[in-house]
């Protein structure tokens, strides 16, 4: 379950404890949020509230990743704030650069000066003392492209665990997932429906896609159905969100049936459009640094 919504990362808004609580209800116990989401404090209430109800048992039976937001891309700054909670599951290091900014939040492009190369070898030091201070059970990395991610290997005494990227159907991202792959680092997809409804960064492009629609028609199951159990299919960790209940239900609903050869095929041949996630909403002009990251992210 993704926590990001464009309307907290522009303060005005975050998820509640109860919304979090209806999806535990339905059957979610991996839940993905962020410095930069201003949900981390929304997740850890709702996974006390959990436990004080008899909802979930103990805390093992509950899954939190969270992220290292870009302007604490120092040594001294790595810490886990704000959950409320003894340790997370998985704490990511959200964007392979760093922002030069006082705010806590993301709070839309920034000026050139402002986005900086990120001193990742002091960065990952930090993020392995949380590891080995108990923070955190495992750490890894958000939107990081292949030298990036040999660069911390080079290094790294603890290895990234995941590697959160942006991949759908009309994304698949084949080149950076195989490397993943090979390297024992697990893949996270978000946006895997194209984070349809967010002006901020959504596109309509997998749920109005003619292929994902046929296979849905055919198979009398929906288009986010179809993204999703390929995305299961292909090995990855997904990272979906709804705060309506029956289409909470509709996500779930994807392990009982599978794609056929054919369909499989078909999706494969789907024409690729990259979505220049790290541009857009980070930049308010040309900038170098971010143009490197974009261009070895497939």
């Amino acid at each position: 379950m993704g926590t990001a919504t464009e309307s907290s990362i522009a303060g005005t808004e975050v998820v509640s404890p109860s919304t979090l609580i209806e999806a535990m209800k339905v059957g979610y116990r991996h839940f993905d949020t962020a410095a930069a989401y201003q949900t981390e404090k929304s997740v850890g209430e709702a996974v006390a509230e959990a436990l004080r109800s008899g909802l979930v048992k103990s805390r093992s039976e509950i899954f939190i990743t969270t992220k290292l937001w870009c302007n604490s891309a120092d040594r001294h700054l790595v810490v886990v704030r704000n959950l409320g909670l003894e340790y997370v599951d998985l704490y990511l290091i959200h964007m392979p650069f760093k922002l030069i900014t006082q705010d806590d939040q993301y709070k839309g492009p920034v000026a050139n000066e402002c986005i900086a190369a990120m001193d990742i070898k002091a960065v990952w030091e930090g993020m392995e003392e949380c590891q080995n201070l108990g923070l955190t059970k495992s750490i890894g990395v958000s939107n990081f492209p292949f030298k990036k991610i040999e660069q911390i290997l080079s290094f790294a005494k603890i290895p990234p665990a995941v590697n959160q990227i942006e991949m759908n159907p009309l994304w698949q991202q084949k080149r950076i997932t195989e490397f993943c792959k090979a390297k024992d680092i697990l893949v996270t997809a978000y946006s895997p429906l194209g984070a349809v409804g967010n002006n901020a960064w959504g596109h309509n492009r997998v749920m109005e896609c003619d292929v994902l629609k046929d296979i849905a028609k055919s198979k009398g199951k929906t288009v986010a159905q179809i993204s999703l159990r390929w995305l299961y299919e292909q090995g990855v960790i997904i990272a979906v969100k709804s705060f309506n209940i029956e289409r909470m239900k509709q996500n779930l609903d994807i392990f009982d049936w599978s794609l056929t050869e054919e369909e499989l095929n078909k999706i494969n041949q789907i024409p690729q459009h990259k979505h220049a996630y790290l541009m857009k909403p980070f930049a308010t002009e040309h900038n170098e640094i971010l143009a490197e990251i974009d261009a070895e992210l497939d």
